[in-house]
C-alpha cells in the first residue's frame, strides 16, 4: 500500500470512528470501537515519528491528525460524563444520554402518566453552549401553543433565543444560580413560559 492510500484509509478509519462513537454515545452499541481506534492509533504514530511525507502529503495527515484530536478530546469528555452516570443541561450539546437516579425516575413516571399533562421543562445556564435545550425548549413551546390554537411563528426562533438568553441572565445574577429552569405550561387556556432558579 503507497503512502498516499495509507492516508486515505487513515482519514476514512477518522470519519467510520466518529460514526462509530456517535453511535455508541447515541445508546446504540455498548462497546466504544475500540478496534477501529485501534487501527488509527497505529497509523498516526506510523506517520507521526518522522516518517518521509512530502510537503502535501504531510498537510493533509496534520489536517487529519488535528480533526482527530478535535473529535478525541470530545469523545474524552463524553466518555467521562457517561461513566458519571449523569447529565447536566450543559451535557445536553454534546449529546450524552445518562441522567441522574431522580432523573430517571422522573422520566419513567411522565411516560407511566399522560405525557400530555406533564408540563415540559428543561434548565438553562448559558444560552450559547445550550443551545439544544433552547431549541427544544422552542418546540415545545410552539407545540402547546398549536394545541392550544394560538397562532404560532416557527421563525421567530432568535428573538426567543435572545429573550431566553437575557432572563437566563437576569435570574442567575438576582438569585447567584447556576441555571434556570424553564417550564411550558398551559394556564386557562393559555400556553406560559416560567422561569425559576435552579440551584
Amino acid at each position: 500500500m503507497t503512502i498516499d492510500e495509507e492516508i486515505n484509509l487513515l482519514e476514512e478509519n477518522v470519519r467510520r470512528l466518529k460514526i462509530e462513537y456517535d453511535v455508541y454515545f447515541g445508546g446504540g452499541s455498548k462497546k466504544p470501537p475500540a478496534d477501529t481506534e485501534w487501527r488509527v492509533h497505529n497509523t498516526l504514530k506510523k506517520y507521526t515519528e518522522g516518517s518521509k511525507l512530502t510537503f502535501p502529503q504531510r498537510f493533509r495527515f496534520n489536517t487529519i491528525l488535528q480533526r482527530y484530536s478535535k473529535y478525541a478530546d470530545l469523545w474524552r469528555q463524553k466518555m467521562k460524563i457517561k461513566e458519571e452516570g449523569y447529565r447536566r443541561p450543559q451535557d445536553a450539546v454534546l449529546g450524552i444520554t445518562g441522567m441522574r437516579h431522580e432523573e430517571e425516575h422522573a422520566a419513567a413516571a411522565a411516560l407511566e402518566g399522560d405525557a400530555s399533562d406533564q408540563p415540559f421543562k428543561v434548565a438553562c445556564s448559558d444560552v450559547a453552549t445550550d443551545h439544544e435545550s433552547v431549541q427544544a425548549l422552542f418546540n415545545a413551546m410552539m407545540d402547546a401553543r398549536k394545541k392550544a390554537g394560538q397562532a404560532v411563528d416557527p421563525n421567530s426562533f432568535e428573538s426567543f433565543k435572545k429573550f431566553v438568553a437575557g432572563k437566563t441572565d437576569q435570574i442567575r445574577k438576582e438569585y447567584g444560580c447556576h441555571s434556570v429552569e424553564y417550564s411550558v405550561e398551559m394556564q386557562d387556556g393559555q400556553v406560559k413560559l416560567k422561569a425559576k432558579a435552579k440551584i
